[in-house]
This record gives C-alpha cells, structure tokens and sequence, in this order.
C-alpha cells in the first residue's frame, strides 16, 4: 500500500461514472499528496482519462465527493477547477487553433483582466520557457504547429495559469528521449517546490523514472496503488494487465523487392512565416521495407507524411508512387493508389471527432461497393464492416452510433490502425502510430505491421521513440529542419548517433 504521509491536495471518495451501462469508474477512492508525482496506469479504457475529467470538471459524477486541500470541493465545470487551481493537459489539445500560441496560453486566464497588457505576459510566458526549457514560437498560430509543438503549448499554458495540481495525460508520447528528460526535470522540480503532479503513462519505465506514487487501475476500478521505489516494471506490468502478452518478431528479409515509392528533390514552402518545411528529399522505399523516420517533433515529419499521402502539394519534386507519377495528386488518388495513412494528429487529420463510429469507419470506402450503391449509403452493410475493424482490431466500443470522439485516446488510435490496414495498402505511412497505446496495444500494433511487411507492403514509419525505431525497422532515416538523412540500417548506427542528428549536431 501507498505510504500515507504529508498534507492531502487532492481526495476522491466514492467516484462512480457510467456512459449508459458501461461503469468507466466504480466507486473509485483516491488520495494525492502535495509535492509528489502520482502516476496513474492502466491499460486503455481502464477509466484514467475519465476520472481526471471529472475533476477537472469536464464530467460530472453520477455519484461521490471531491475535496481539494482538505476542503469539500463543487466542480462543475473547468472554470471551477482552474479556480481550485487544477490544470490538465489533455491527450487531444484544448487549443483554439487560428490563435498564435501567446493568444492561446493567456485565453481565459484569470492573470488577464479587461485590459490586455501582451508585452507584460508575453514577458512572463518567455521568463518560463527559459527556465524549463520550452521555447516555442510566441507569434505562430497553433494551427502551423505539429502536434508535439502544440503539447509544448498545453504545458507553458498551464504553467502560466500558476496550477497547483497539474494533471498530464501521456505527455511524453510526443517527445524525444532528451526532451522527456527535460519535461522529467520540470516535473520533479515542480513537484519539490509544494505542487502536485498527476502523471498518466501508459509507459512502465517512464513511471518507474519520475514517478512517486504509483495507482493501477483496470476496467473502471483501482486494482493496486504503490511506492514507485517499491516496485518493479514486472509488478506494475501485471497489475495491469490480465493474462500475458506474447512477444512480437521482426521476421528478417533475405533481398530488398521492388521499389514502390520514390521521392526526388522533394521541396515545399507552406507555412505562414514562408519557412521551408521539407527541402531536397530523396527518399526511396521498396516492397517488404519497414523505414523508420526519426527526429525532433516539428523538423518536417508531419509535412512528409502528408505529401506522401497527397494530404500536401510540393512546390518542387517528383513523387513516384509503382510506377505512376503522383506528384500533386488530390488525396483520393493517393488512395486509390494503394497509399494509408496513419496520422500524428487523431481528431484533427485521422478522423471526424462529431460523425458516429460508423461513418468514421467507412471514410476511405463510403463511395465504394457495397458499402455505397448508386450513391447512397447501406448502413446495414456500413455498421457490419465497422463491425469487423472493432472486433480484429480489438476496439473498445459500445454504442456504434456515438461520436467517434467519445472513444479514449488508444481505441480511437485502434480505430484509425485498422480502418487503414483494413484497406490492403501498398504503401503505410504510420506517423506516431503507438502514440498513447498501452503495452499490449504496442504490441498489437507492432503486430500488425510486421503482418504488413510480411504481404510485401512498404512502411514509412515515423516515431519519436528511438528504441521502437530501432527495434522495429529495417532501415531509418533522420529529419533535422526539413532534412532528412541518408537511409541506414540499425545495425549500422546507435542510438547516440541518431540524438546527434536528431539536434542537428551531425548533418
């Protein structure tokens, strides 16, 4: 059991959430000390995200209290939780985003009074990206940032607010490993200082590494809670989980196939400062590869995997898709020719976050046989096919006719893996693809595109976690201010090596 010890910040007592019949949190009782980093683990869907919602009062309890500090507390909305002093940084970002990043991090601050003074905060915001680390464009609209950059913006955001109980959900998943560690020394430091840190991982070793405090829960209920110094990975791991996960295996290729995808001089110039996102890429992928890109979030990645999958136009180069030029095809083409996408950004690019499940399900094939017949939709046939994807891909989900956007975070990353798999591709562009997954869902995941490169499929995989680069792909590549490296194979480099790059220290 967890040490009882130092003053109370948060307490939760008797917390029941139910969505129709489904109990996302039963009776759940829960102590967070002051100057301490609580984790929260479990696996998706086990009710984490939900019972921060509802303290931070994005829910409301069917049933149970809240006190903060000591105090009963009535959280009925976020506002009332920022009063308490509450921040969260959620999963899917809370930006407004035709708003540059200083608009953002003031709006609805109650530091603003009904005199704007932009020189004194914009003062104040730069004081602390300097301390912790976090520099970030002031004057950039959010909607021109990728989605790490857009996390940076959650975090400054809530610092500036001056939250006493700071809650993050999976805010690494975008992160390098030497970004991480900054984030952990900003955390610690936090924490040391009097303030309350709530940490949601699904990652084992990050929770062993920053955090305190450890409570696991699964299917809506606390299954265990302990000292971080008192426990293992292995511990953790099967408090989890139930049953065992088997290990997945690259299977090795003896020659390279075919040449499925070729990019020369590759050049684009679209963002609102006129800075060049990608220049001069050269990339060729062949059938069966696996080809991990690697890079500090915001160097060109996300414009890469948007013009290989026709989501973005390209000022200059060519793009060779089989054998057909592709360069500046609309979407659909890229489609039908063969090429899925996995996006970085889940609700913004992946899906439609107000359509059902169903309708999200069927977005590449609505217009095909037999889900579409003479323009109109069977949504008999629709629901069956949406059906399947859930059922393989081991989606959680009740109600198909719900807004896709009521899913957590790991489902709604399930649904997008394999509405695009289901799709027989010939070419996968997985961009952060085990973003926010659980260990069993990783594995999954893994699964599947080794399943992929087993069919001759090719797999443009791009990720921040260089030891999954590096157990997973064939050969990798490194993006540092839109360049990107010569391909090598893992064997030929190390982790260091590919940081160096990563900081544009080897070029």
């Amino acid at each position: 059991m967890v040490k009882q010890n130092g003053e109370i910040a948060v307490e939760m007592k008797h917390i029941t959430k139910k969505f129709g019949n489904l109990a996302a949190n039963n009776d759940i009782n829960l102590k967070i000390y002051k100057g301490q980093v609580h984790c929260l683990l479990g696996e998706n869907g086990a009710g984490k995200s939900t019972l921060m919602n509802v303290l931070t009062g994005l829910y409301k309890a069917d049933c149970g209290e809240i006190e903060i500090n000591g105090q009963p507390a009535n959280i009925h909305s976020p506002k009332d939780a920022i009063g308490y002093g509450i921040g969260m940084v959620h999963q899917h970002f809370r930006l407004v985003k035709p708003l540059t990043v200083l608009e953002n991090i003031i709006l609805g601050s109650p530091k603003v009074g009904f005199w704007l003074n932009n020189k004194a905060a914009r003062e104040e915001i730069m004081e602390l990206t300097d301390r912790y680390d976090l520099h970030i464009d002031l004057d950039a609209k959010v909607e021109s940032l990728s989605v790490g950059e857009q996390q940076r913006t959650e975090i400054i955001k809530q610092m500036y607010r001056g939250a006493n109980i700071m809650i993050l959900d999976e805010p690494t998943a975008v992160l390098t490993p030497e970004e991480a560690e900054k984030l952990f020394v900003f955390l610690r430091q936090t924490a040391s200082a009097g303030k309350t840190i709530i940490f949601i991982s699904h990652k084992l070793r990050e929770i062993m590494s920053v955090g305190d405090k450890v409570t696991i829960m699964r299917k809506g209920q606390i299954v265990g809670a302990k000292d971080v110094k008192d426990t293992s990975v292995e511990d953790l791991a099967g408090l989890m989980i139930e049953g065992t996960i088997s290990e997945v295996k690259k299977q090795s290729v003896e020659k390279d196939g075919a040449e499925v995808l070729r990019l020369t001089d590759i050049y684009t110039l679209h963002d609102d400062s006129g800075n060049v996102n990608l220049e001069n890429i050269n990339l060729c992928l062949n059938e069966g590869e696996i080809c991990g890109i690697a890079g500090v979030s915001g160097n060109g990645q996300r414009e890469l995997a948007e013009v290989v999958s026709g989501l973005r136009f390209c000022d200059k180069g060519e793009i060779i898709v089989g054998q057909k030029v592709m360069t500046n095809q609309c979407t659909r083409k890229f489609i039908q020719a063969g090429v899925s996408h996995i996006p970085e950004d889940r609700l913004g690019t992946g899906l439609a976050a107000g359509l059902s499940i169903i309708e999200n399900g069927i977005l590449k094939e609505y217009k095909s046989k037999p889900i579409s017949v003479h323009g109109l939709i069977n949504y008999k046939v629709a629901k069956k096919y949406t059906e399947e994807i859930i059922e393989q891909y081991k989606v959680k989900a009740e109600n198909l006719n719900r807004p896709i956007s009521a899913l957590s975070g790991g489902n709604l990353q399930r649904m997008i893996i394999g509405r695009e798999i289901n799709g027989d591709p010939k070419i996968l562009v997985a961009a952060q693809p085990t973003r926010g997954i659980d260990i069993a869902g990783v594995k999954m995941v893994h699964s599947m595109i080794f399943d992929q490169k087993a069919k001759g499929v090719a797999v443009l995989f791009i990720s921040e976690d260089l030891d999954e680069i590096m157990e997973v792909c064939d050969t990798l590549a490194v993006m540092y201010q839109g360049h990107l490296s010569q391909k090598v194979r893992p064997s030929e480099t190390t982790i260091e090596e590919i940081g160096l790059r990563m900081g544009g220290a080897l070029c």
